[in-house]
């Protein structure tokens, strides 16, 4: 059999699987890409951050508050923050709303450890924060790594104290201790997820006494610290929100610098792409094209900051209203008639751990932007599925624009799942499909992407708002 023959056939028909750093050329755009986003990353570690880093660099480039406009037109470009930690953005289209916008959406919360409400105790001499977990961690990995406090702390006569502790070189830090290897025969018989206990993730914050002879004195010194400091009391506890992170900094990864790795980038990694690619939009596009910054969506998107509340409905009435075409239903209609990529991230293929992937449907790093048809868990439960329809149209637009993509799901079938803000929209009437960024050791503290799959994300995302 002629050989040339046969490898002209597997051209032609085999989906080739290969990395997109081979054919980048315009590997310096990358690089330079995610030198935006690491900076990005850095200020931005909580969804509070994220909106407002977002805020600033969607009003940097033109956009408004919506409730500034009394009437929009195309290309207009407005906004609206929903309590500081979701956000909306849309650039009014050419073409009548009525047939449909195109939405790009992701989600700006990340797992973590939250302070509860009466956090402060002392045992044993020292002071400790005791923390409530947000979203699905392995809680071994939050012990022994420095740890920053991030949150607000509302006191009852309205003002509001913004904290940023352990970022600064200059900050202290905080750690959670671990059990030394020495004593823990008991803790290694365990099995790894009772290793450590969610009421054992207690932050360390102090050791010195106020005073001696003093009942509770290095509780007395630390109170007194934050008296002097941020001018509050321990009851003042009650109204904040204080999230502990990762004190590490977002930084390119390997002696080729191709990856970043950094605390959040489920999903901020998505959060920046689209962002930077609405503002990126060339001239007035022919739909409306909006962008969804949401909360909550590692616990479920429950809330009125979670995608599950309808306040995103309510931006999108208020523009119909805005736009002087609202009637009873069109909203519905607007829905139906819209298209939406969900953008969040997926679980990359990490060869240490290859007995939970299906190869041919893994998400690699450096192929581009993974596309997950549908996510849930074992039988598709939960699952968004979007239409073979959808699926095409997509391919079709990054396929024009020579966006190197890949089609994945979420590990083997058996093995478990997960899932995102899809069904929510889908559950509209949108057409949606899971669009982001393959990730390898996804929920620890410590993530890592690909540089190339950013950079084809951000171009992916722009090209589905430019068509």
């Amino acid at each position: 059999m002629d050989k040339e023959k046969v490898e002209e056939l597997k051209d032609k028909l085999f989906n080739k699987k290969e990395s997109g750093w081979i054919l980048a050329n315009k590997k310096e755009d990358i690089f330079e890409y995610a030198k935006g986003y690491i900076d990005f990353m850095n200020k931005s570690k909580t969804e509070r951050e994220i909106i407002k880093s977002s805020k600033q660099i969607a009003e940097k480039n033109g956009f408004k508050n919506i409730e500034e406009f009394e009437s929009l037109k195309p290309g207009d470009k407005v906004y609206y923050i929903n309590r500081e930690k979701s956000m909306y953005l849309a650039v009014i289209g050419k073409e009548g709303i009525e047939k449909g916008v195109n939405i790009i959406g992701a989600h700006a919360d990340s797992p973590r450890l939250d302070l509860k409400p009466n956090p402060l105790y002392e045992d044993g001499e020292l002071a400790y924060f005791k923390t409530h977990y947000y979203g699905g961690i392995k809680k071994y990995q939050w012990t022994t790594i420095p740890l920053s406090i991030h949150g607000v702390i509302v006191k009852s006569n309205g003002e509001k104290i913004e904290v940023n502790i352990g970022e600064d070189e200059n900050d202290p830090i905080f750690t959670i201790t671990d059990l030394l290897p020495h004593l823990a025969q008991d803790q290694m018989e365990k099995k790894l997820k009772n290793g450590i206990d969610g009421e054992d993730l207690n932050l360390l914050i102090g050791s010195i006494p106020y005073a001696e002879g003093v009942p509770e004195a290095v509780k007395l010194n630390i109170l007194n610290i934050l008296n002097q400091k941020y001018g509050i009391t321990e009851v003042d506890f009650l109204s904040s929100e204080l999230e502990l992170v990762p004190a590490m900094k977002c930084r390119s990864m390997g002696f080729d610098e191709s990856m970043v790795a950094g605390y959040g980038q489920d999903d901020k990694i998505c959060v920046y792409t689209e962002l930077t690619a609405l503002m990126d939009i060339q001239g007035t596009p022919n739909k409306t094209a909006v962008c969804i910054i949401s909360d909550k969506e590692e616990i479920g998107s429950m809330g009125n900051t979670g995608m599950e509340s309808h306040v995103f409905d309510m931006f999108m009435a208020e523009i119909l209203n805005k736009l002087g075409v609202n009637k009873p239903d069109l909203l519905e209609k607007v829905f139906c008639n819209s298209k939406m990529l969900s953008a969040d991230v997926d679980a990359g293929f990490d060869p240490i751990y290859a007995s939970v992937s299906d190869r041919n449907n893994a998400g690699f790093m450096g192929r581009g932007i993974a596309l997950n048809k549908y996510t849930g868990a074992r039988g598709k439960s939960g699952a968004s599925d979007a239409n073979a329809e959808f699926v095409a149209e997509v391919r079709r637009i990054f396929e024009a624009n020579d966006i190197r993509y890949q089609i994945t799901e979420l590990g083997k079938v058996d093995i478990g799942g997960g899932g995102t803000i899809a069904y929510i929209l889908a559950n509209k009437g949108i057409d949606v499909i899971d669009c982001g960024v393959s990730v390898l050791s996804m929920h620890a503290p410590y993530e890592v992407t690909s540089k190339f799959d950013l950079y084809e994300a951000y171009r992916g995302y722009k090209a589905f708002w430019e068509r």
